[in-house]
């Protein structure tokens, strides 16, 4: 296991980048932590792949270097690094049966046949192929096939990390299920460092101890799944994160009130002068419908029951504002505003969370 610094690290595809436009991943500078289960989030197109092939030496950076505790391996080849890699599509081969592809990474280091069949074992039981490890890939399907390159990728214990590239694409969806529960629980065990890149929030928040999430080349935040829904530091972030994602709401800020068209909306703490484009942020968890005067007048749209709540889709001068409704509580006809709970909003300047004093 390894801790991972990356270090002024940058990367463009053009040969000569004039404009940090030209950087697929902007600069970053980030200390990913020895033994740590971390999710790379976002969407597609926005760097993830490029900054995992870069920690696993199968694209050199633009700029900038990788540690690994404290070797830089910048310049080390892949085969150098000591980590194991899973990809999207399975990688397997054929004419190998399920057992001596699971072996293949042991018995290429020389490790002992005893304990190779015994590692083989716990890692077929993993991946719910134990009965099928005589059998030869070649005609296996492709969720099985890529059960073997996951566990392919599990089988060493001696590696400095071991990194996922959305490995579940092709997995039924039970078996993602079961997999992931499988993959944390062995993180738990044998404590590998291990980053794991995906477009999905679900794989992401219940893989993770901490969540990388991804926009445009930059990495916007790293937290918990706690600290990631509370607190989001992007407006991407809160977007991305939740559904139905954040509210966000253009506003001019006084003191420890948000005006939003004219209504004023009470806030938990205090801000100063802020330049730029100014927004709020509310999870539609901590917004309420209502029938009172105060708060934003909306149009409400339609509702969506889901079964544990419902999700009142609001128009708020052109604005969509999304509100959950637990099953009990009430929702009528005269229920035209919305208020927010004032502890749960963020204020957003130029889309970064900005942090106010007492109010």
């Amino acid at each position: 296991m390894a801790k991972i610094t990356l270090s002024h690290l940058a990367h463009s595809y053009l040969p000569h980048p004039a404009s940090e436009d030209d950087f697929a991943l902007k600069e970053m500078n980030h200390v990913w932590e020895d033994g740590a289960a971390y999710a790379l989030l976002g969407p597609s197109g926005c760097g993830k792949t490029t900054l995992l092939n870069i920690i696993s030496g199968l694209l050199h950076p633009s700029q900038g270097s990788i540690l690994f505790g404290d070797t830089d391996v910048t310049e080390a080849p892949t085969t150098a690094r000591n980590i194991a890699q899973v990809f999207q599509f399975p990688v397997v081969y054929d004419t190998m049966t399920v057992r001596d592809n699971l072996a293949f990474p042991l018995k290429n280091r020389g490790a002992e046949p005893a304990y190779i069949a015994s590692r083989v074992a716990q890692i077929a039981e993993m991946i719910g192929m134990e009965d099928q490890l005589g059998r030869r890939a070649r005609g296996l399907t492709a969720d099985a096939k890529q059960k073997i390159s996951l566990g392919r990728g599990m089988v060493r214990e001696d590696v400095n990390a071991i990194l996922f590239d959305e490995p579940l694409t092709v997995i039924d969806p039970h078996m993602k299920w079961a997999l992931r529960t499988q993959l944390k629980s062995l993180h738990r065990e044998f404590g590998h460092t291990m980053i794991y890149v995906t477009h999905d929030q679900t794989e992401a928040l219940t893989f993770a101890d901490k969540v990388v999430v991804m926009y445009d080349g930059r990495v916007v935040q790293i937290g918990t799944p706690e600290e990631l829904f509370e607190a989001p530091g992007h407006t991407f972030v809160g977007y991305f994160i939740g559904s139905p994602g954040m509210n966000v709401l253009d506003a001019n800020i006084e003191g420890d009130r948000a005006y939003i068209n004219g209504a004023e909306i009470p806030l938990s703490r205090g801000y100063g002068e802020l330049g730029g484009r100014v927004q709020i942020g509310v999870r539609p968890e901590f917004v309420s419908l209502t029938a009172d005067r105060d708060g934003l007048p909306v149009n409400v749209r339609r509702i969506e029951d889901v079964g544990r709540h419902r999700i009142v889709r609001a128009d708020f001068f052109g604005t969509d504002i999304s509100i959950i409704a637990g099953e009990e509580t009430p929702v009528s006809a005269d229920m035209n505003r919305v208020t927010f709970r004032p502890d749960k909003i963020g204020v957003y300047v130029d889309d970064w969370r900005v942090t106010g004093g007492a109010a």
